[in-house]
């Protein structure tokens, strides 16, 4: 089976995953966004920064390792299997131990049970990440599928029951810890994977010489990208971080879909392909104008429709999200670079350089975000823009001298698809002002003719990530 097929099978799958998955996340955030406060949602956000760090290290980077070592055995599998377990375990105690001192840190005693409940889900997931990250090697999206829609349904069921029935905050706490447990037992239920009862050292340290500066830079990546959860809930309030909160996760809706496709895929395909640096050349090429043909107008769009989106979605309750959203966006026109840059020093090996660069990255991040903090959620939001702009460009240097394929080139490849964007959000965006109608009627109209505008176009001027699609398109059909 050719590179290109393998890739464009897995892509069909973990986007029938990713997209179902997202739909059905968005239909239980907009039923619980009308059903709690923005309080409640900023108050469990808190703790999204510690639990995001404690999973990066339940991780401890062995699982990327795993893939990116293709001739790995069983127990290599069974080592990382108990180590993850034992982390997480580990993980979930050193939370559990935190969490009075959490809630005396931003003041709000009802901090620590709620701790208590999403340290637990750390053992939990980490019981069936081998499951997962075999799967994800396999390509297998087919299984995940069935796994999460089923995990996401049944939790988010349970939390729309509890928020109803008056539980509050409690509601999304339950949330979290069932998906955990539904996602774990399934994948032991479809995956016939067990492990041994076996625990190498050697495997344990050949793995980790990978592992360890992955574990190392996921810690790093997690702790900047959550950070803002404590500069804001510390500053501005449960509220305010909110509201930063919603407009984040609105955004990732289509970027989410779009590079979730992208990093689930890309790794393992990448690495089935690293020592042909032309043939990785032409994969990573491929992916980069096929997902910026269609990242680049979603973001837009989105920014430019950001008021009545986010009215039409929660309510005007949380209306003050809106123009967080629209920078946010800007933002997100660049975040598939960033998972092709980094999964192609993942996918060569290279773990040592992806530490190096995480450390510059989150330096620059971090002193572009206190600096953001001074003017509030939005400027926390542009400090992410400019941030994302000098990652993009610190990764795309590296990918240069890899492959012979820089920023210059890469922005060349979808420069056309963004200049014929642009005027397209341009006419949108006056529409929606011009136009007096409520969110419900304008929002549909106007995200349809935003599609159609940027389709003509593209099709008109014949661009090239529109070429390769529909060449995609006719070779899989």
């Amino acid at each position: 089976m050719s590179f290109i097929h393998t890739a464009l099978r897995a892509i069909r799958w973990s986007a029938v995953d990713i997209v179902f998955q997202q739909i059905l996340r968005l239909a239980i955030s907009i039923a619980l966004a009308r059903m709690l406060s923005p309080e409640e949602f900023g108050t469990i956000a808190l703790l999204y920064l510690f639990v995001g760090i404690a999973s990066a290290f339940a991780d401890s980077g062995f699982s990327s390792a795993l893939i990116q070592k293709q001739d790995a055995g069983h127990v290599d599998e069974s080592t990382v299997f108990w180590l993850n377990v034992a982390l997480g375990a580990a993980m979930a105690l050193v939370l559990a131990l935190l969490a009075p001192a959490i809630a005396a840190f931003f003041g709000i005693d009802m901090l620590v049970p709620l701790m208590l409940v999403l340290a637990l889900n750390l053992f939990v997931a980490a019981l069936g990440s081998i499951h997962r990250t075999l799967l994800t090697k396999k390509l297998d999206f087919k299984t995940q599928m069935v796994v999460g829609l089923a995990a996401t349904f049944g939790s988010g069921a349970l939390a729309i029951w509890m928020a109803w029935n008056g539980y509050g905050i409690w509601a999304l706490a339950a949330q979290t810890l069932v998906a955990g447990v539904f996602t774990t037992v399934l994948l032991w239920v479809f995956n016939p994977w067990r492990p041994l009862l076996v625990f190498s050292v050697a495997s344990a340290r050949r793995l980790f010489r990978f592992g360890g500066f992955m574990l190392v830079s996921g810690l790093l990546n997690v702790a900047y990208e959550r950070s803002y959860a404590l500069v804001l809930g510390r500053l501005f309030g449960v509220a305010e971080l909110a509201f930063y909160n919603r407009a984040d996760g609105t955004k990732q809706v289509p970027a989410g879909v779009l590079s979730g496709i992208l990093s689930r895929v890309a790794f393992p395909v990448f690495s089935s392909a690293a020592n042909d640096p032309e043939r990785l050349r032409r994969g990573v090429r491929m992916a980069l104008r096929s997902i910026m043909l269609i990242n680049v107008p979603s973001m837009i769009g989105l920014a430019a429709l950001a008021g009545p989106v986010i009215d039409l979605l929660f309510g005007d309750a949380w209306l003050p999200a809106a123009p967080i959203l629209t920078v946010l966006c800007l933002a997100g026109i660049l975040w598939p670079l960033h998972v092709i840059n980094l999964n192609v020093l993942m996918a060569q090996g290279h773990s040592r350089l992806f530490f190096r660069l995480e450390v510059v990255k989150t330096a620059i991040g971090a002193v572009a975000m206190i600096g953001g903090a001074a003017f509030g959620p939005l400027g926390v939001a542009w400090a992410v823009v400019l941030s994302s702009i000098l990652a993009f460009l610190i990764n795309a240097h590296y990918t240069n001298k890899l492959l012979g394929y820089g920023a210059r080139a890469q922005v060349a490849d979808f420069a056309s698809v963004l200049l014929l964007a642009l005027p397209m959000g341009l006419a949108v965006a006056c529409a929606s002002e011009v136009w007096d109608a409520p969110p419900f009627i304008q929002v549909p109209a106007l995200v349809l003719a935003g599609a159609l505008m940027f389709g003509t176009l593209v099709a008109l001027f014949n661009v090239g990530p529109y070429r390769d699609a529909i060449g995609l398109i006719r070779w899989s059909t």
